[in-house]
């Protein structure tokens, strides 16, 4: 079969350092031929067709590097609470859906976070039982660290007054919230989703995705088997409109050594990170800090995977070819990580891969430089939300509070995401925090760290490619991924083009 060559006719940003911007580029069997002038590009293929896109601009494809993508796809059916700012805000969507859910069927949701609810102390169940006294219901907080269920749960679950505390969680008393791990106490009385269920949730979460302009993914663990398996099946049934790069949680890491799983990309789907947890959230107040800890006296926050498993397990990581993949929000949940991946180091570069912390959300100023070569995939969008909070709660850690440029500076690679569905996977929200810093009361975070639109555009294409190993994505030069992104203007409107 005979693949036809394609001229695209646009202003085109490479990111190529060679030849960083371009009038055309021509493509054929689904990669980059050459880019150039559209008279060179004429004369090398006169007899291609031409997409004239010369109203629009032209970049590498839009990458995901952080999202949940089948949960992401779920959530897209569950209630949405992204922007609640009261209980009775909840309350009301919450009993919106019940009045169209057959009496005892589970309602879920998420997306809502405490501080936005005007809340100091977590929420009873007494408080949904208000508005659904016969679901079943359970809510995430927008960080997914922390839950919210109704009695009716909590009875299903087996959860009463008397339970334990889970390792690496918390029953808050009254009952109604439950932290980290102790999520799952209530999580797994709910009826699993079919087989069928999960194909249509990772079908929905890509379409999604690729709609909104993106090429590719990072989907980040999290997850049960079938989700990675359902994105799996739509790769092999050539139903996946993304390229997805992959996380293993790391307790599955035996199943990868026994099944002689590494990193070897084939196709659109690929094994690529073994994922850990050094601590929490902030909005959950699980972050892991330094003394002095959070300003409301609530404490220094939850460590979660020990450092030392960190090094061991990453060593093995490493050894199959896998990149250690590590969430860390509080500066003391970073500095650990950095502290076990000082002795990964030097067999994360003797196999060419690139360690990678999640979040690096606040830092101390002597930890910055120590990212020289990691990969820092940090979500911006979480600053509109958080920068309340980082005023209220760690003011000390304000000026290195998502520290995107100093980050940079000091030689780490940025690749924007948004860990949806704890946020929308919007970008346009990306390149607003990250070069205005505004949160959502109007305040500027730690102004001196903002980025320039290239910068962003970078962080939202190469960044991930880099983080991924992909040495052909997120950049327009011979031997790339025909995978780009048109926009009307750098952050406005955009659509993916797939050749």
């Amino acid at each position: 079969m005979t693949h036809p060559l394609t001229v695209i006719h646009a202003r085109t940003l490479t990111l190529d350092d060679a030849r960083p911007e371009v009038q055309a580029v021509l493509v054929g069997g689904g990669r980059v031929l050459a880019a150039g002038s559209r008279e060179e590009l004429a004369a090398l293929a006169p007899g291609a067709q031409v997409l004239d896109h010369r109203d629009l601009l032209l970049t590498p494809g839009l990458a995901e590097a952080h999202i949940h993508l089948v949960t992401y796809g779920f959530s897209l059916s569950e209630v949405p609470l992204h922007g609640a700012r009261s209980v009775a805000e909840v309350q009301a969507r919450v009993a919106q859906r019940v009045m169209n859910t057959p009496p005892g069927t589970w309602i879920r949701g998420g997306g809502f976070l405490l501080s936005e609810l005007g809340l100091s102390g977590y929420p009873s169940a007494a408080l949904l039982d208000e508005v659904s006294p016969h679901h079943p219901v359970m809510l995430y907080s927008r960080d997914l660290h922390l839950s919210w269920a109704n009695s009716a749960a909590l009875r299903l679950a087996g959860v009463t007054d008397d339970t334990p505390d889970p390792q690496g969680g918390r029953i808050v008393r009254p009952l109604g919230c439950l932290l980290e791990s102790a999520s799952d106490l209530v999580a797994r009385a709910i009826p699993a989703p079919s087989d069928a269920q999960y194909l249509a949730a990772a079908r929905a979460g890509a379409d999604d995705l690729a709609a909104r302009g993106y090429v590719s993914a990072h989907t980040m663990a999290f997850e049960p088997v079938e989700a990675p398996r359902a994105l799996q099946t739509l790769a092999q049934q050539d139903e996946l409109p993304l390229r997805v790069w992959a996380c293993l949680p790391h307790d599955r890491l035996g199943h990868a050594r026994a099944l002689g799983l590494n990193r070897t990309p084939g196709g659109l789907f690929q094994w690529g990170g073994v994922k850990f947890f050094a601590d929490g959230a902030l909005g959950s107040r699980t972050a892991w800090l330094h003394a002095p800890g959070f300003a409301d006296g609530s404490g220094t926050g939850m460590p979660l995977d020990p450092p030392e498993l960190i090094a061991d397990l990453g060593r093995e990581a490493i050894e199959l070819g896998l990149t250690p993949v590590t969430h860390a929000i509080g500066d003391r949940a970073n500095t650990e990580v950095l502290n076990a991946y000082d002795r990964l180091r030097p067999h994360a570069e003797a196999r060419g891969i690139r360690l990678r912390v999640e979040h690096a959300q606040h830092l101390r100023a002597e930890d910055v430089p120590r990212f020289r070569g990691l990969t820092a995939s940090v979500q911006p969008i979480h600053l509109q939300a958080d920068g309340p909070m980082i005023r209220e709660l760690m003011p000390h850690l304000e000026h290195l509070s998502y520290a995107f440029r100093s980050l940079r500076d000091a030689g780490a690679v940025l690749a924007f995401g948004s860990d949806a569905p704890v946020a929308p996977p919007e970008y346009r929200a990306n390149f607003a925090a990250a070069i205005t810093r505004v949160d959502d009361s109007g305040v500027r975070v730690a102004p001196s760290e903002a980025l320039t639109e290239h910068d962003v555009l970078h962080a939202h294409t190469r960044g991930p490619a880099l983080a991924a190993g992909w040495n052909d994505e997120g950049i327009i030069r011979p031997g790339a991924r025909a995978a780009f992104t048109l926009w009307d203007r750098l952050g406005g409107n955009a659509q993916a083009l797939v050749l």
